[in-house]
Order: C-alpha cells, then sequence, then structure tokens
C-alpha cells in the first residue's frame, strides 16, 4: 500500500523529513551539499536516494529521472534553504536582499515549478517574513499563486505547539489539491487554560523533556547507555518512542575555565551573574547560562556544543547539555541517530527543524492530500488509507 511521498531539499540531517516520517509519509530522496548530514539522513532513512549536491547547480529534471517521477507525482516538498542571510546575528549595515545567502528560496521556487507536487511545505527563519517590506515573502506567495498553488504564510514559535524550546521561525504552507492549506491552532500557552471544549497547556519546560535521562557529571558519558529512570510524562515517552538505550549522552568536557564558570552560577543565571574574576570581556546575553527547571529552553543552536555562545549549561549537573539532551529540546525522538565528530552533530542539532512541528502539520497536510486522492484531480497514486483516516 503506497504512502504520502515527499522529497526533502536543502534537507539537512533530516529534521522535516524525521517528523513526517513519524506519520506514515514515505521519504523518496533527500538533497544538500553538505556530506555528513546527508550520512545522518540516510541512516535514519535508509529508503532514500541522496543527492549530495549544491542545489545551484542541480537541474530538478536530473531528480525527476533518477526517482522516475513525472511532473505532478509528487505529493509534498518540503525544505529550508539556508538563510544566513537574514539571521538578525548578521549586522543590519551587511544585510542586503541580493545576498547570495538571501536568494537560495528561488532554487526551491524553481523545483516547485518543475515538480509540482500536491503540497509544498517551506521553513526559514522569522525575519524573512517582514524582510525588505515583506518582498521576499510576497514573491514566494506570488511565485506559488502563479502555479495554481493556495497559500498560507506564518510565523510560528515552536513552544506554542509543545516544542521544550522558544525558536521562532516563518512557514510557507502550500497546496493545489482544491484544500485551503491551514496551520493548526497552538495549544500550549504560558499558563494552562481549560474551557469546555478544549484544552491549551503549560508550555514545556527544558527540564521536562531532559530529566529522566541518566545524571552524568563534566567529561562523563558513553554510548550505547542504558535508561535509568522511567519517563516521568508523556513528552518523555513520546521522545523514548520504542528506543531500549540512548546514544550521544556523553558530556563534552569544559576546560577549568569554562567549567569554573558554569559551576559558580545557579540555574536560569548567566554571564551577568559570573563573578567579576570569571566573567569575560564581552559576550551574548545569554553566554555561559545555565537552564533552570521552569523555563522552556532558548533556541538550540548550532553553537550548542560551546558554553560561550548560549545558555547551554545543564539546570541541576554542573556541564553542559549532551547531544542527545540538545536533541530532546529539539523534538528528535531517542531512536534518531547522528553521525560525525561532536561538533558536527552540534550543528546538525541546531541547523533542523523540530520534528514534532511536522509531525503536528502533518494532519493538514493529509487532509490535503485526502482531498487530491478523493477527487482525482492531482494524485496520480493512492494514499494509504490508514493515514487518509487519521
Amino acid at each position: 500500500m503506497d504512502q504520502p511521498t515527499v522529497i526533502d531539499l536543502f534537507a539537512g540531517c533530516g529534521g522535516m523529513s524525521w517528523g513526517l516520517s513519524k506519520r506514515g509519509f514515505r521519504i523518496l530522496a533527500a538533497i544538500d551539499k553538505w556530506g555528513r548530514a546527508l550520512k545522518t539522513f540516510k541512516l535514519n532513512h535508509s529508503e532514500a536516494e541522496l543527492f549530495n549536491a549544491d542545489v545551484t547547480e542541480l537541474k530538478p529534471q536530473q531528480i525527476m529521472s533518477k526517482l522516475g517521477l513525472r511532473q505532478g507525482n509528487l505529493d509534498c516538498l518540503v525544505g529550508g534553504p539556508p538563510c544566513q542571510g537574514f539571521s538578525k546575528n548578521v549586522p543590519a549595515a551587511y544585510r542586503f536582499l541580493e545576498d547570495p545567502r538571501n536568494l537560495l528560496f528561488r532554487y526551491y521556487l524553481d523545483f516547485v515549478k518543475e515538480l509540482r507536487p500536491k503540497v509544498v511545505f517551506l521553513e526559514n527563519v522569522a525575519p524573512i517574513y517582514n524582510a525588505y517590506q515583506g518582498a521576499v515573502r510576497n514573491e514566494i506567495i506570488e511565485t506559488l499563486e502563479s502555479l495554481d498553488y493556495k497559500v498560507e504564510a506564518k510565523v510560528i514559535w515552536a513552544h506554542h505547539y509543545g516544542v521544550p524550546q522558544t525558536r521562532q521561525r516563518a512557514f510557507f504552507f502550500a497546496s493545489r489539491t482544491g484544500i485551503l492549506p491551514s496551520f493548526p491552532p497552538a495549544t500550549f500557552a504560558q499558563e494552562e487554560i481549560r474551557t469546555l471544549f478544549s484544552v491549551t497547556r503549560k508550555y514545556r519546560s527544558a527540564w521536562s523533556a531532559i530529566s529522566d535521562l541518566p545524571v552524568l557529571e563534566n567529561g562523563e558519558g558513553y554510548e550505547p547507555m542504558p535508561y535509568t529512570f522511567d519517563p516521568e510524562n508523556d513528552y518523555q515517552e513520546m521522545m523514548r518512542f520504542e528506543s531500549k538505550e540512548l546514544f550521544d549522552h556523553i558530556t563534552r568536557e569544559l576546560r577549568p575555565k569554562q567549567f569554573a564558570r558554569i559551576a559558580s552560577i545557579k540555574p536560569g543565571e548567566g554571564l551577568k551573574n559570573l563573578p567579576e574574576e570569571l566573567r569575560p570581556q564581552s559576550g551574548y546575553s545569554g553566554a555561559y547560562g545555565r537552564l533552570d527547571f521552569e523555563m522552556v529552553a532558548p533556541t538550540i543552536t548550532r553553537w550548542v556544543f560551546h558554553p560561550g555562545s548560549g545558555r547551554f549549561g545543564h539546570p541541576k549537573e554542573q556541564r553542559l547539555i549532551t547531544i542527545r539532551e540538545a536533541a530532546r529540546l529539539q523534538s528528535f525522538s531517542d531512536d534518531f541517530r547522528f553521525t560525525g565528530s561532536y561538533i558536527e552533530k552540534a550543528h546538525q542539532v541546531g541547523n533542523a527543524v523540530p520534528p514534532l512541528l511536522m509531525q503536528l502539520f502533518a494532519t493538514n497536510i493529509l487532509n490535503c492530500l485526502a482531498n487530491a486522492r478523493t477527487n482525482g484531480r492531482l494524485h496520480q497514486g493512492p494514499i494509504a488509507e490508514a493515514l487518509v483516516q487519521m
């Protein structure tokens, strides 16, 4: 029985695909120029075809020929074009629309033009939504509409959807199946709200995501490692899925001064709370910060391996969070395996789209695809009955 098909463009290690695969989607291919990330992708999606190539030098027809796809066959194209040129970390004086790093979304749209997937899902940093008076947002929407897609664009906070991290990203959801694309409503808030018809849950804290993982001291860890505690909540149960053991729960040993800084502050504190003799001359406001027991984690970045680059200190133990803990905060389930060095794994985690978001969005994608299957106008292969009924 066939399943909804996906191609992941600018795939990285595959956060978007991992979320969709949990809902039964079949990942046909991943395209990315970073070979290490694709090795991770292949480890977790063994049947996917890999295209280790620069998208600017790759023709969509090559992908279609390799996969045996005709225009309109593909169910879903997803992807997150690299976004450094839009990032707020780049000083405003150095941001300009024609920066080559700002134009990669156009190559994504070229793939849409050739593949004509039934559903399109594009992710990027939040500033793309309003950048240059909305020029980029409008170009994406107008291009998709010219190809007969209905489009919904929205800036989303991940913690509003149950991801234990305050990650803000822009999403473009487009469908040409006759069903207007829409995002599910947020179901988490600062405080729990109960009505006769719905429950809005309290944001998941970072600690609630990782508290069941084995206790480690600075520099400790090995793999595979057994679980030593039972799961304490539904999120931890979801993250464990069918896993029987842990990988990547290994701490990166801090240098003496780094350790002294982390050890000198309390959970929830950071750079400004460091003793004067340990305080660096400059740094990010969240540098050398520790998570606490109530707060949602800040954005997990590719620099999660370095204490001076963010609030990456463990809330209870005097150490940095591990790759597995960072992956938990990104909503990668424990059965997802990473490859490469510690720093390469950190980059893969930090660059990913939280899989849980795509698991949640999958329901709305399936609604669009179910309509294509029912009316027969677009879909050229059956969608699994079980998925249509979800």
